[in-house]
């Protein structure tokens, strides 16, 4: 069976690289292109000035308390001036950044399931009465591998699943008439993945979950799969995908802001 960073090679993970370091690029510009044109540059350059001036105040009159000691309180004040012109226009980035790395994680942030590799789907109940008449139906090309395991402290039943052959799957948790979907993809490459379904929690299925919410009902709170998760490699060094978006798009917002004359 296939691990995770076995993968490292493959045509997917060439892609997911390649992509990180595309967006990175990109969105290192735009940040530098949107601070631009929503601060006070000039007094940003102000600002910049005078922490610089205070700085070398310590460094010229260090054997002098009273300089050293008025020195550091206008560092203060002058820091506290800077992160009050930056603050507008690092939040009118980060808000829709956060969106989009939300969405970018269910691509890049996990792999696909393999075949023959064994796998949990877990379904959360909102009592434990409910755990002993839950039941799988399961798609061609999934079978269970062990009985299923109920823990009724956590309101949870467990089954242990394999996957025959590639595919996209819903995997129906039953409970007396009642079908809760959930899917799973099994194969390789970039794939739009969600490990858990949720019912309701709007705010929290923007940021965990990209299935719709599961039908309104007494008894299934969630159902979730356990994705493995995805190494990048890039300069020898295999790294989260989040940590790679970040350090690149970093170098690149300097890059770009020295390129064009943007202060920061």
């Amino acid at each position: 069976m296939a691990s995770p960073s076995s993968h490292m090679g493959s045509l997917g993970v060439n892609a997911a690289s390649g992509i990180v370091v595309g967006i990175s690029l990109v969105i290192g510009l735009l940040m530098v292109i949107v601070f631009s044109y929503t601060s006070d540059q000039k007094a940003i350059h102000a600002a910049k000035d005078r922490l610089k001036a205070h700085l070398l105040a310590l460094r010229l009159f260090q054997d002098q308390i009273h300089v050293v000691l008025a020195s550091y309180g206008r560092i203060v004040l002058a820091t506290g001036r800077y992160l009050r012109l930056a603050i507008k226009p690092l939040l009118l980035v980060i808000v829709p950044l956060t969106f989009l790395m939300v969405q970018l994680d269910r691509y890049l942030g996990s792999v696909p399931l393999s075949t023959g590799q064994c796998f949990l789907l877990t379904a959360r109940m909102n009592n434990p009465e409910s755990l002993n008449d839950a039941s799988l139906q399961l798609p061609d090309g999934l079978t269970t591998t062990a009985p299923p395991v109920r823990v009724p402290a956590e309101n949870e039943v467990v089954w242990r699943l394999v996957a025959d052959k590639a595919g996209e799957y819903v995997i129906n948790v039953q409970i007396a008439d009642q079908l809760f979907g959930k899917r799973v993809v099994v194969g390789s490459g970039l794939r739009r993945l969600s490990s858990v379904r949720l019912r309701g929690r709007f705010w929290e299925r923007i940021f965990v979950s990209g299935e719709p919410a599961l039908s309104r009902n007494n008894l299934v709170e969630a159902i979730e799969v356990q994705y493995p998760a995805r190494n990048i490699a890039f300069a020898g060094v295999e790294w989260n995908w989040i940590w790679l978006f970040f350090v690149l798009s970093l170098a690149a917002g300097f890059l770009f802001k020295s390129v064009l004359g943007v202060e920061i």
